[in-house]
């Protein structure tokens, strides 16, 4: 079988299952299990899918955008862990931006008896905030209903007004040449934003995020330290020289 024709193969299987094993590839196109890694491999190189521990997954659109609910239910476990040891480096008197998201609503519930001040563009955040008497600003500007994100020309504006020791932001995508992406250039605009205003920058996100690209480039790998969990699905080596990384053990 010709090259073109195992690659089409492979690419058609995937758009019907989003996630194959290798050995399923290998029955496929009646192949050797090192020529169909090969065949992956470059494929992945086109930016065609990503490889997964043991086979591979088709990439997400780029401006594909699940909502906070969807969100919501999706790596529980991973995301818990990332936010915790995130809270665990916020310090008293730190001035802390804290991005719209899942996981960083998460980083909240470890914010114990801290004398911070927090600003933010997530509504879901506040009343978390409050609850624990947190100093909490809340940029202005248009209310995203996907995300509860606040946005806009607004939002950008009154960014201006702040600066921050830390910022601890979402990402719906992480790849090793192209950097941190999401699906809205709004929501890009607010966290390239922070990340500038901010003495120090963290990406909270779980092992699915890497490999992908979304639609809008917000920073450079080596703009923001990342926090994430331990899977062996993640090529590292692609991404440790080029920013810090840390790994939490998922136990």
């Amino acid at each position: 079988m010709l090259i073109p024709e195992r690659h089409r193969l492979i690419l058609d299987l995937l758009k019907k299952k989003e996630h194959v094993k290798v050995h399923e590839l290998v029955e496929l196109t009646n192949t050797s299990e090192s020529t169909l890694r090969r065949d992956l491999d470059q494929l992945e190189k086109q930016k065609y899918l990503k490889r997964v521990y043991g086979g591979a997954s088709l990439l997400n659109k780029k401006r594909d955008e699940p909502s906070m609910i969807q969100k919501s239910t999706q790596n529980l476990r991973e995301k818990a862990l990332i936010a915790k040891y995130a809270a665990g480096l916020i310090m008293d008197g730190d001035c802390v931006f804290l991005d719209a998201g899942t996981t960083t609503y998460q980083v909240i519930q470890y914010l114990k008896q801290k004398d911070i001040v927090v600003v933010t563009n997530g509504i879901d955040h506040l009343e978390s905030l409050l609850e624990r008497d947190i100093t909490t600003y809340l940029i202005g500007g248009y209310l995203k209903k996907t995300t509860k994100a606040i946005i806009g020309r607004n939002a950008f504006e009154s960014m201006k007004n702040y600066r921050f020791d830390k910022c601890f932001m979402g990402t719906n995508a992480i790849h090793h040449e192209l950097g941190f992406t999401t699906p809205d250039p709004e929501e890009a605009q607010i966290k390239e934003k922070a990340i500038f205003l901010s003495q120090e920058a963290f990406i909270l996100a779980d092992h699915t995020k890497f490999g992908e690209v979304s639609f809008s480039k917000f920073a450079d790998l080596n703009q923001a330290n990342i926090i994430t969990n331990e899977e062996n699905t993640i090529k590292l080596e692609n991404y440790i020289n080029k920013t810090d990384i840390k790994i939490i053990e998922i136990e």
